[in-house]
């Protein structure tokens, strides 16, 4: 969805008329149907003016494309401003700019991760290169009309308040990120001038806007080749037993799924009977495919380890796309995606965002954004007071949706030798329930106590 869209020159008029961020505004409200913070509007009328400074050059045509605030399908991310059009072989581009208002920000040891002020506070982000080739990404592995009609896409970062080149943003530990989009600083305007000018020489009419606008979310044929070949041969993704029971229902779950079909799939199991495992197995399927699918989870943690055992490294690739939060889905659209899969779902929380003020449930959420949505729970490995994602809890919203639920076990245990014996004796030992394995006896495995895991 495209919040405003226009030629250069339709742009250009309404920035030196001072009109822009009032445009934006009208037809924001018009089309997600919310309010926006002042700040989100001082930032288009500040970052607009920069930006319209850049295109006046006689090489960038009049009638090429401006598109500001695409929201990207599947997602509450908002592409700052596209320009299209095409370049001097007449082959169709799309730039990219991710607009930043940063004046200062640090290195981290994280990959693609920088920090920086934002909202008063000292936070964590991604570095503007690695979120706006990201954004190409989705783009590219999910939008036919972007692969099949093969538009070519250029994302950068303009970060036009950041006047010091203090080798951070451009610091060699981003090199890979910096090389697939690059960043601006205050003082690189006429870089930034001289890189669109590179793709758009020609203009579209708009032609290329409505292309992207109206594209069919569907997962690419290469994102998906990619996917299978990393989980090919790799041992600790090989399905045993109830979890080939459980995959098995869930395909055939997401295959008859639809708008008025909705399904809720419950997968109950405690530590180690594989959850993530058969999770994983079916974010690679599905996708395969071509069912538009997430891995979902609260935590990071869970999210960064699989997606590393996936790829084999721990830096960011487009895989990083398929897997999000459990608070990603406030606004999102009824039905957007076809499968959801909740990983940890007792860790859910009925409100969303760092504030815990967001949204009205997370279960909810998820349910109504996806036609079929699986969720892996183990309800002992609940931790905290906030944590609902409780079965019945689950069942609730499933009910008042109007959506047919299903439930199945993990119940073979694969992490230790003494599986279901052992982990009856830690419950009793525990006191999280009684069992009638009162007394530790075994020659299968050792029990000890230490002073350090190390």
């Amino acid at each position: 969805m495209i919040v405003y869209q226009s030629t250069k020159q339709g742009f250009s008029n309404d920035v030196v008329t001072n009109n822009i961020e009032t445009e934006i505004l009208k037809i924001f409200q018009q089309k997600l149907g919310r309010k926006t913070t002042a700040s989100e509007i001082n930032s288009w009328k500040n970052s607009m003016m920069y930006m319209e400074n850049i295109l006046q050059d006689n090489d960038i045509p009049n009638d090429c494309g401006v598109m500001i605030e695409y929201q990207i399908p599947q997602t509450s991310k908002r592409i700052d401003f596209i320009l299209t059009g095409q370049n001097d072989s007449r082959l169709d581009h799309a730039v990219i700019v991710e607009l930043k208002q940063w004046e200062k920000a640090e290195i981290t040891e994280m990959d693609g991760i920088v920090s920086t002020y934002v909202g008063n506070a000292k936070r964590e982000m991604n570095h503007p290169s690695y979120q706006v080739w990201s954004y190409a990404a989705l783009l590219s592995s999910f939008n036919e009309a972007v692969y099949k009609d093969n538009i070519q896409l250029k994302p950068c970062a303009y970060l036009h308040n950041y006047s010091e080149d203090d080798d951070v943003i451009n610091n060699e530990f981003y090199s890979e990120h910096l090389a697939k989009a690059p960043v601006f600083l205050r003082k690189d305007a006429f870089k930034l001038r001289s890189f669109i000018k590179q793709f758009v020489k020609h203009g579209d009419k708009g032609k290329l806007m409505y292309q992207i606008e109206k594209g069919r979310i569907k997962p690419s044929k290469g994102l998906a080749d990619s996917l299978v070949k990393m989980l090919d041969g790799n041992q600790e993704f090989i399905m045993i037993d109830d979890q080939k029971i459980v995959y098995e229902k869930a395909l055939y779950l997401a295959r008859k799924s639809t708008e008025k079909n909705k399904n809720v799939f419950i997968v109950e199991g405690g530590p180690g009977t594989g959850k993530s495992v058969v999770a994983i197995n079916l974010l690679v399927e599905l996708t395969k495919r071509g069912l538009v699918t997430q891995y979902v989870s609260k935590n990071a943690a869970p999210r960064e380890v699989y997606r590393n055992k996936l790829t084999g490294t721990r830096k960011q690739t487009e895989i990083s796309n398929l897997f999000t939060g459990s608070g990603s889905f406030v606004n999102t659209k009824e039905n957007i995606f076809d499968t959801l899969i909740v990983d940890e779902a007792h860790r859910l929380n009925e409100k969303s965002g760092m504030f815990k003020n967001k949204g009205e449930n997370q279960v909810k959420e998820i349910i109504k954004a996806s036609k079929f949505s699986v969720f892996f729970i183990d309800e002992d490995q609940r931790v905290t007071f906030s944590d609902i994602g409780e079965k019945e809890e689950i069942k609730k919203w499933a009910e008042k949706l109007g959506v047919t639920i299903h439930i199945s076990e993990l119940s073979s245990q694969f992490r230790c030798n003494g599986s279901d014996g052992y982990l009856a004796w830690l419950d009793n030992a525990l006191q999280i329930k009684e069992t009638a394995n009162t007394i530790f006896e075994s020659d299968d495995f050792d029990f000890k106590i230490v002073n350090s895991p190390a």
